[in-house]
């Protein structure tokens, strides 16, 4: 990570940049197109897009992008590159709830070692740093340090998806000694995680490395970490980009 965390930075800006573009396009209407995978694509998702690879490529043109609304090369494990979701949660955009993020993450040897996630709707910024995971939200100070929540020998607080909760999601949670159980949009998940608002968010149901990649750094930074199913390592470079299975979790 040593010699990439001055990007980190940088990258933050150019998440918040983004933000305020897809805020331009979510005070008026929200003209959507279907995709061939039959998700809803948005010109909002399209504009950020089009600004953050162009400024990746100006930050770091060394690096290879793979993004959710451009034909992607495929890039292993073994290679250094960025996963950027420009507008993640496009049906929570589309349906006003405010839980919509700018996804950048960076991943050397099938791992992410730097994220931003930035809520644009609540000017909130959740980023790796030196030392660990921050959140600032704009306006309102300094940024400050988060960590996972020690819920060891506790009852859990629980995250899902709020569009995709699967049967095997559901029976997953039935095994848990479960506190509260709480849905969100988009990577936000990850980050209640990573800031100690809850203590495990379990996906068993598609998802995209660029859906996962930025939160997962962060969680990582706050203490964390996300495994398979089977409890292996969650790594990213798979064929197509696609993900398995994963459980995301602080200390339990």
């Amino acid at each position: 990570m040593d010699c990439y965390k001055h990007l980190i930075l940088p990258l933050v800006d150019i998440a918040y940049n983004a933000g305020q573009i897809i805020m331009q396009h979510y005070s008026g209407e929200i003209k959507v197109e279907i995709k061939e995978d039959e998700s809803p694509v948005t010109s909002a998702d399209l504009a950020a897009n089009t600004y953050i690879v162009e400024k990746l490529k100006q930050l770091a043109p060394e690096i290879n992008i793979v993004s959710e609304e451009e034909k992607n090369q495929q890039f292993s494990s073994r290679d250094v590159f960025f996963l950027v979701d420009p507008l993640d949660g496009t049906k929570s955009y589309i349906q006003r709830t405010d839980e919509f993020t700018v996804n950048i993450g960076l991943i050397k040897n099938g791992m992410p070692i730097l994220g931003v996630v930035y809520i644009p709707a609540q000017k909130a910024m959740y980023y790796t740093g030196d030392d660990g995971a921050y959140k600032l939200i704009y306006g309102n100070g300094d940024a400050e340090k988060i960590c996972v929540r020690d819920a060891k020998g506790q009852p859990l607080v629980v995250m899902a998806s709020k569009s995709h909760l699967t049967q095997e999601t559901k029976d997953y949670v039935q095994t848990l000694n479960v506190k509260e159980f709480n849905s969100a949009g988009s990577s936000l998940k990850f980050c209640y995680v990573a800031e100690g608002k809850a203590d495990i968010y379990p996906r068993f149901g598609p998802t995209m490395e660029w859906d996962t990649a930025a939160a997962h750094a962060v969680l990582l930074a706050a203490g964390g970490n996300v495994t398979t199913a089977e409890g292996e390592a969650f790594a990213y470079g798979k064929p197509e980009y696609r993900n398995g299975f994963f459980i995301a979790k602080g200390n339990i």
